[in-house]
């Protein structure tokens, strides 16, 4: 867990080490609850009607070969479905202990673009390893937040590389960068052999590698600094309207000129029979425009 400052335990050998909790954000509050809601919804309905469980994961869960032929919503239904409780608790516990940290930073907005970005990131390169890939089928499930909470994890490598973490519950304390590298390493490593413990190893490998750019896409992680996607996206279509206007405006004066109307430099409308003043002769012109 991430190494917080203010409440700590004293060990024997006098070294400070924070065994305290982050706080419970509103956005990362949201996700878990819902996430904790549909396994408890799965549980209930399976206990009601026979089958259940199946015919939910089958139509929310992400299967390739479904998803491409109209299920499209399954590219961000999977990531609220697991497998058991332990599925669940792991996902959820990363969730909280490295998403409120960088939502203290971002602002919520900021991290659900960074969630689901990286949540239907993920969705796709399983996808496309399900008809390019040897190694995965397309009619195989996947099921689970990890895509999501993976480009959470690296995210937060980079932009606290060096604080440090409790490997809990070993006594070792472990920079964030070095963490998160070992962790590559182990889902690079995983996805060459895929198959064998059923976990959707490429879904986590597209969760690290659309985490990574997004953080290209917001380089400095930090509230105020830096453009986020949609401020990006904004900003484009600000300039395109600015454009758009400037065009119209243009083609009104042409218009206008046609008629025998004129318009100075402010847009104010001049007299085509009235001279042009000398320089210094202030009569004649048109009025100022605050």
């Amino acid at each position: 867990m991430p190494n917080y400052p203010n409440q700590r335990y004293r060990g024997g050998g006098g070294g400070g080490v924070s065994l305290t909790f982050p706080p419970f954000t509103g956005a990362v509050r949201l996700l878990v609850l819902i996430n904790v809601a549909v396994y408890f919804l799965v549980l209930v309905g399976n206990i009601a009607v026979r089958g259940f469980e199946y015919t939910f994961d089958r139509a929310f869960g992400l299967t390739p070969l479904l998803a491409v032929h109209g299920w499209i919503w399954q590219v961000v239904s999977y990531g609220f479905l697991h497998l058991g409780l332990g599925h669940l608790l792991v996902n959820m516990l990363m969730l909280w202990m490295f998403g409120s940290t960088l939502e203290a930073q971002w602002g919520s907005r900021r991290f659900y673009q960074l969630y689901f970005f990286s949540l239907v990131g993920a969705a796709f390169t399983t996808i496309v390893m399900g008809f390019v890939g040897r190694t995965v089928a397309a009619s195989q499930m996947t099921v689970g937040a990890s895509g999501g909470v993976y480009g959470v994890l690296i995210c937060f490598g980079i932009l606290f590389a060096n604080q440090e973490m409790l490997l809990f519950p070993l006594p070792f304390r472990i920079k964030a960068k070095y963490m998160i590298t070992i962790l590559i390493v182990v889902v690079l490593a995983s996805a060459l052999q895929p198959g064998s413990s059923g976990v959707a190893n490429f879904a986590h490998l597209g969760g690290l590698l659309f985490g990574f750019i997004f953080i290209r896409l917001a380089p400095t992680g930090r509230k105020g600094g830096g453009k986020s996607v949609s401020e990006g996206y904004y900003g484009l279509r600000n300039a395109y309207d600015r454009w758009k206007r400037r065009r119209a405006a243009s083609k009104f004066e042409v218009y206008m000129r046609d008629r025998g109307r004129y318009f100075d430099q402010h847009g104010n409308y001049r007299d085509p029979e009235q001279k042009s003043p000398e320089k210094g002769n202030g009569e004649g012109s048109g009025p100022w425009v605050n």
